[in-house]
């Protein structure tokens, strides 16, 4: 493929058919790949305990409830 240098940036080439602009610095490419995957496992993590923490809260409404029970003699 024939890519068009883009001026002032030595990694940077322009694809003539369809325009786009391809960096071709590869160690930024796996550093934002890097990044990427490090920020999508943190947002599952933060995922993971907010579903934890909603399954403490309904135990410990399950465990209040059995609690009134006893004490109520039903």
């Amino acid at each position: 493929m024939n890519y068009l240098q883009v001026e002032g940036y030595s990694h940077l080439k322009r694809d003539p058919k369809t325009n786009s602009i391809i960096n071709t610095n590869m160690s930024e490419y796996q550093e934002y790949i890097s990044k990427r995957d490090k920020k999508t496992e943190e947002s599952q993590k933060v995922q993971n305990l907010e579903t934890d923490i909603t399954n403490i809260k309904d135990d410990i409404d399950e465990i209040k409830n059995l609690l009134r029970s006893l004490v109520n003699g039903s």
